[in-house]
C-alpha cells in the first residue's frame, strides 16, 4: 500500500487532520488507529464515560499507569487515553476550553511564530459550528459542535451561585481569550436535530461522515510499531492489524509525509521505536539508532489536580442505588427521545478559572464540578449520591519523561510526570483546595451537604492539606509536551511541526505543545491540527483554507 500521506492515530488530532487534507481529493491519505470505530453506545451516549473512563475493564481506553510518584507517597498514577477513532474525546468529559490568550502568545515569544492567540484564533474557529452561531470569538459552521449543556443539574448552578457569594466572578463564556470566574461549561456535543445529545467526538465530526472519500482508508485495530526510514527520510511504517503477530506486519508507504498523531504517550514511543531520540532510551533495548534527538519524551507536564467531595440527600444528580437505576431508565428514555436527560450530561458541568493570590495577572487553578462522587477516577465506586470538585495547578512546575519499556510495541511505556517534584505546584495546589472548599462550604452548597467525604476537614493547616493531596492527587488527563515545538536544543519539532532533523516527519497531537495551556487541552488539540493542514496546503502550494 502507498498513500501520500500516513497518519498513525486518529484521536483528537489525526481525525481531523485525515479529514482536512483528505478534502483534496488528488491527495491520498491512509489513516492508523489501533482501536476501534469509536462510534459505539458508551461513545455516543455522553453518560458512557462511567464505563470506559476507569479502565475496568479496558473499553476503548489505553489505561496507562505512571511509575511510582515520589511526590505522591510511592503511588502510582492512572493516565486514561482513548484508544479508538476520536481517541481521548471519545472518552473524555466533553469540556470544551481554549486556554487563555496568554498561553498562546507566550508560545510565540518563545520562538514558535504563528502560534499566538489571533494567529491560532481562526483555526479554533474553523473546526467549530457553536450553538450560538458565528461571532468574533466562536465559528458557526465548523464540523465539530460546540454546545451548551442540555440538561444541567440545578446543583451545578447552585455551585456558580456559592462562587458569587465569595465575590468569585459568574463567567457567560470561557472560550474568548480571558477566562477567569465560574460558570456552566460548553460541551462537544451534538446540537442538530439528528444527533441532539450525542457525544460529538473528532471521528463524529471528522471522520465517520467522511469514510466515503476514495483517497481517505480508515484502518483501524492498527498498531504501529515504528516509522521506517531511508536515510533521513521518513518513507513508511510497519504496522500489525491485531490479529496478527508483529513478525507478520504489514508495509505501508509514504509519497510525501509520515505524519505521527499518535499523542502525548504514544507518539514518542514511536519514534523511540523507531530509533529517534536519546541514545539512552533507545539503545539498551536493541534498537538501532536514526537520529539523535535528546527531546523526545522529555518535558512532560500535566495538570495535578485534587477532588473534593461530599454525599448528599440530594437524588437530582448521578447516584448509585435502587432509585438511581429506576430513574436511569427513565433518563435513558428521554435521553433517545429528545438528546436531553441525564444521560446526555458531561458530569463535569459547572466549574471555571480562579486566581489563588489577587496579584497575579491571570488564574492559575481550574475547578471542574461534577455531580456525582468521584473517588480514585471512578474506579472506587461509592454508593449513594453526592458531588465533588476538582481543583488543578493550570501552569505546573514539574516536568517528567516518557520512555519505551522495551523493543515491544504491545508493552505499556514508562510514565513519569514527577508529580509534585517542584514545590511551587505544591503550594498552589494547598491554595486551590482551600478556595475550593470555601465555594463547596457557602450558603448556596451547604444545602445539599449530607457529610464531607475522604477526611477534609475544618480548620485544616497546611500541614494537613499537604498530607491530603499526596495520598489522594493525581492527573485531571491533561498531559502535554513531549515532542515540544520550538527553536532551542530541546525541542522536537519546529514551529512547521516538522521534525527536527529528518525529512518526512511531521508530529501534530498534543505532544508539540511547549508548555501547557490553562485549561482542558482537547481543543487545542484539534486547533494544532486545523493549523497543520494549512501548513501542509502551504507546502504544496494550495491556498489555506477559509476561517469560518
Amino acid at each position: 500500500m502507498e498513500f501520500d500521506y500516513i497518519i498513525v492515530g486518529g484521536g483528537s488530532a489525526g481525525a481531523a487532520l485525515a479529514s482536512r487534507i483528505s478534502e483534496d481529493p488528488a491527495i491520498s491519505v491512509c489513516l492508523l488507529e489501533a482501536g476501534g470505530r469509536g462510534d459505539g453506545i458508551l461513545v455516543r451516549a455522553p453518560a458512557g464515560v462511567v464505563a470506559m473512563l476507569p479502565g475496568k475493564p479496558k473499553i476503548n481506553n489505553w489505561a496507562y499507569q505512571t511509575v511510582p510518584q515520589a511526590g505522591l507517597n510511592g503511588r502510582k498514577g492512572y493516565q486514561p487515553r482513548g484508544k479508538a477513532l476520536g481517541g481521548s474525546s471519545a472518552i473524555n468529559a466533553m469540556v470544551y476550553i481554549r486556554g487563555h490568550r496568554s498561553d498562546y502568545d507566550a508560545w510565540a515569544d518563545a520562538g514558535c511564530e504563528g502560534w499566538d492567540w489571533d494567529s491560532v484564533l481562526p483555526y479554533f474557529k474553523r473546526s467549530e459550528s457553536h450553538w450560538g452561531g458565528g461571532n468574533d470569538h466562536h465559528g458557526g459552521a465548523g464540523p465539530l459542535h460546540v454546545s451548551r449543556q442540555k440538561a444541567p443539574r440545578p446543583i451545578s448552578r447552585a455551585f456558580i451561585e456559592a462562587g458569587a457569594e465569595l465575590q468569585h466572578p459568574r463567567r457567560e463564556d470561557f472560550n474568548t481569550g480571558e477566562n477567569e470566574g465560574l460558570g456552566l461549561y460548553e460541551v462537544t456535543q451534538f446540537h442538530n436535530a439528528e444527533r441532539n445529545g450525542e457525544r460529538c467526538s473528532t471521528a463524529a465530526a471528522f471522520i465517520h461522515p467522511n469514510l466515503h472519500r476514495p483517497n481517505l482508508k480508515v484502518i483501524t485495530s492498527a498498531m504501529v510499531s515504528r516509522v521506517v526510514f531511508d536515510g533521513k527520510r521518513a518513507v513508511g511504517v510497519m504496522f500489525s492489524d491485531g490479529a496478527k503477530p508483529f513478525f507478520l506486519e504489514t508495509k505501508v508507504k509514504a509519497r510525501r509525509e509520515v505524519i505521527l498523531c499518535g499523542g502525548v504517550f504514544n507518539t514518542p514511543q514511536i519514534m523511540q521505536r523507531s530509533g529517534v531520540g536519546r541514545p539512552e532510551d533507545i539503545i539498551q533495548h536493541g534498537i538501532p539508532m536514526v537520529h539523535e534527538l535528546p527531546g523526545v519524551g522529555q518535558n512532560l507536564h500535566d495538570h495535578i489536580d485534587y477532588v473534593l467531595a461530599f454525599k448528599s440527600s440530594d437524588t437530582d444528580n448521578f447516584g448509585l442505588g435502587l432509585r438511581g437505576g429506576a430513574a436511569l431508565i427513565k433518563h435513558i428514555t428521554q435521553w433517545r427521545r429528545d438528546g436531553n436527560s441525564m444521560i446526555a450530561t458531561c458530569f463535569s458541568e459547572a466549574g471555571g478559572f480562579l486566581r489563588t493570590d489577587p496579584s497575579l495577572s491571570r488564574p492559575d487553578i481550574q475547578l471542574h464540578f461534577l455531580i456525582a462522587v468521584v473517588s480514585d477516577h471512578g474506579r472506587k465506586i461509592v454508593p449513594g449520591y453526592g458531588y465533588s470538585c476538582h481543583v488543578c495547578v493550570l501552569r505546573p512546575h514539574s516536568r517528567g519523561v516518557v520512555a519505551i519499556a522495551s523493543a515491544n510495541p504491545t508493552e505499556d511505556p514508562l510514565i513519569d510526570p514527577k508529580f509534585l517534584s517542584d514545590d511551587r505546584d505544591l503550594k498552589t495546589l494547598i491554595k486551590g483546595a482551600k478556595m475550593t472548599r470555601e465555594i463547596l462550604m457557602a450558603p448556596s452548597m451547604r444545602r445539599f451537604m449530607k457529610r464531607e467525604l475522604f477526611g477534609t476537614h475544618d480548620g485544616m493547616s497546611d500541614q494537613a492539606w499537604e498530607k491530603a493531596i499526596r495520598a489522594r492527587a493525581d492527573t485531571v488527563y491533561h498531559p502535554v509536551g513531549t515532542c515540544k515545538m520550538g527553536t532551542d536544543e530541546m525541542a522536537v519539532v519546529d514551529p512547521e511541526l516538522r521534525v527536527r532533523g529528518l525529512e518526512g516527519l511531521r508530529v501534530v497531537d498534543a505532544s508539540v505543545m511547549p508548555t501547557l495551556i490553562g485549561g482542558n487541552t482537547n481543543a487545542a488539540t484539534i486547533m494544532i491540527a486545523e493549523k497543520a493542514a494549512d501548513l501542509l496546503r502551504a507546502e504544496n502550494g494550495q491556498p489555506e483554507m477559509a476561517a469560518q
